[in-house]
């Protein structure tokens, strides 16, 4: 190089600068997710476990952190109770714009839980006979094993056979000394089911049972009295009316000799036709007994109708045998399960017949 050349390298060097060293990048996201990972709230759906609990949601540690907005229906910063959980989240799901929940993080060392909530759903029996579908929350302040178990890492996953089987774990909060709280994920196995230490710490943990609520009535006294469903399908709508065209069942004899009919009505909605309500039932006393059998035997031919019916009767011999549906209005369509589905035509003096409690 002359030294002409070398004039100039030093010129062009004095007048640009050397750049800046490029930023850590990988750090400051490493750093970026730790910080998420502190800040965001559990966001999960309630469902009904299969084995030992209910369904897994998404989870996230809350801090107080208000610099990133929390996700839809997000909840208070320090634990509630289950129901409230419920009830926010059921709120988020019926938004139209709500947005899936997001996947829980595993129980890192951020947080030292003093106790352990499990939220689910179970059956129970009213005193007047009724069913409810009732939510529960349990609380445990002995969480060493549990938290020593969703503290495992998951197994590898294996490349050879698992059962198909769905094992799924229940919901569960863990809440630290200032309330705060998230949703673990819990580990698993190499058939990505939860580890045997996992539940095995479950069913170990002695919980109490804090609070219960009815969420939904299953069964009505009345229907559980009648012996009859709370809900079943209107089959004869299911059906479709292209099948009932020019057709008859031979219902010379529709009900067995010498058994009891239990007779049971029910309501549909537009929002839900296909889907009957229980409205009333009983056991059919021998007079409506014969009376309807005899309607029943005078059935034509089915005729063209494409009308939903709002009211259907069920008749069901107790102990077992083929049911009939009859509808109570519009089309009063007849069915029956004899060697296929079979229809027949009722009339409005059949459901008169039927439709009275």
């Amino acid at each position: 190089m002359t030294h002409e050349d070398e004039d100039i390298r030093r010129l062009l060097t004095d007048a640009v600068p050397p750049l800046p060293p490029p930023e850590d990048r990988l750090g400051a996201v490493a750093a970026r997710v730790r910080r998420r990972r502190r800040r965001v709230l559990a966001n999960s759906t309630l469902a009904i476990a299969l084995a030992v609990g209910l369904g897994i949601g998404g989870g996230r540690l809350l801090t107080g952190d208000d610099q990133t907005p929390p996700p839809p229906a997000a909840g208070p910063d320090r634990w509630t109770s289950c129901a409230v959980k419920d009830a926010q989240w059921a709120e988020a799901r019926n938004r139209p714009t709500a947005s899936p929940p997001a996947p829980p993080l595993r129980l890192g060392d951020d947080i030292a839980p003093v106790s352990v909530v499990i939220c689910d759903e179970l059956t129970q029996q009213r005193s007047d006979g009724g069913t409810d579908r009732v939510g529960r929350e349990r609380r445990t302040d002995d969480v060493a094993a549990l938290v020593a178990a969703l503290r495992l890492p998951d197994e590898p996953r294996t490349t050879g056979g698992c059962f198909l089987m769905e094992v799924v774990p229940p919901w569960l909060a863990v809440i630290d000394a200032d309330g705060r709280w998230m949703q673990p994920a819990v580990p698993v196995d190499s058939c990505h089911k939860p580890r045997q230490e996992f539940s095995q710490a479950v069913q170990a943990t002695p919980f109490t049972t804090v609070s219960t609520w009815t969420i939904e009535q299953l069964e009505s006294a009345e229907a559980a009295a009648a012996r009859c469903g709370q809900k079943i399908k209107h089959v004869i709508a299911l059906e479709g009316p292209a099948n009932t065209v020019g057709r008859r069942s031979v219902l010379r004899e529709p009900f067995p000799a010498g058994r009891e009919i239990r007779l049971c009505v029910y309501a549909t909605s537009n929002s839900d036709w296909g889907t009957g309500e229980f409205v009333h039932g009983t056991v059919l006393p021998a007079n409506r007994r014969t009376a309807i059998e005899r309607a029943l035997r005078a059935a034509g031919a089915a005729k063209p109708c494409n009308t939903r019916a709002s009211r259907f009767a069920m008749l069901q011999p107790v102990g077992g045998g083929l049911d009939i549906y009859v509808e109570l209005d519009n089309c009063h369509r007849v069915l029956t399960y004899s060697g296929g589905t079979v229809f027949a035509q009722g009339n409005a003096a059949l459901a008169t017949l039927l439709d009275k409690s």
